[in-house]
């Protein structure tokens, strides 16, 4: 059985290396056509062009993975004919004419008001709260150094709404983070159901469990590669 290129795609706050933990998992299972694209998170619009871009260089066909926001990219890039299938992990999953921003301000996160703009009109989540927020599961390092390199989106790239969902033509599989404060739990059960994924699992963990969960996350990512052969 040929195995599929793995894409993992970022989220906000954070760059491709928050898949770090990942990425051996899946390696050690014999996945090595391994990409974690770098997304600009200057807009929407620039970020799933990066993906687009990202796809084109496969020669096989290509299983998209998303972390927060980077569920919102996979859902606007993930039309492209390789593409063979997408994963959810906390992450966001708008349906046409949706946006993150909006699915957060219907019912927001525990951790909405942590986030702040700068001067320039980039988000941060606030250093000195990022741990609590974002990664209240992992050690206190690795909640510092995931502060200190958070990469802050541009503020409208929240209100920027997806066109045609690729979840609508594209089998999915959801992870839901139970003790997500970053993207309401409720939130996510409700993406998940309406997408009505092949799988879907729910971890206690917290928006981070890409870093905090990865062996339950890899697994799910293994098992809908698997399914696609």
């Amino acid at each position: 059985m040929t195995k599929p290129a793995i894409i993992l795609v970022h989220g906000f706050w954070g760059g491709a290396a928050h898949w770090a933990k990942v990425i051996p998992q899946l390696a050690d299972q014999g996945y090595s056509d391994l990409h974690a694209v770098e997304m600009p998170l200057t807009s929407l619009a620039d970020d799933a062009e990066r993906l687009r871009k990202m796809i084109a260089q496969q020669n096989s066909q290509v299983l998209l993975v998303g972390h927060s926001y980077g569920g919102a990219v996979i859902t606007e890039a993930g039309n492209e004919p390789n593409v063979a299938g997408l994963v959810y992990i906390a992450a966001f999953a708008p349906d046409a004419g949706e946006s993150p921003g909006g699915i957060s301000q219907a019912n927001p996160p525990a951790a909405f008001a942590n986030i702040a703009p700068d001067s320039d009109g980039y988000l941060w989540i606030k250093p000195d709260l990022y741990h609590e927020s974002f990664c209240q599961d992992l050690s206190a390092e690795e909640a510092f150094v995931m502060a200190v390199t958070q990469k802050a989106p541009i503020g409208a790239t929240f209100g920027n709404e997806i066109s045609l969902p690729a979840w609508k033509n594209k089998p999915v599989w959801y992870q839901i983070s139970s003790a997500d404060r970053m993207i309401n739990p409720e939130n996510q059960k409700m993406m998940s159901a309406r997408m009505k994924a092949r799988k879907v699992i729910t971890l206690d963990a917290s928006h981070a469990s890409l870093a905090s969960r990865p062996k339950e996350v890899t697994a799910l990512i293994v098992e809908a590669a698997r399914s696609l052969g």
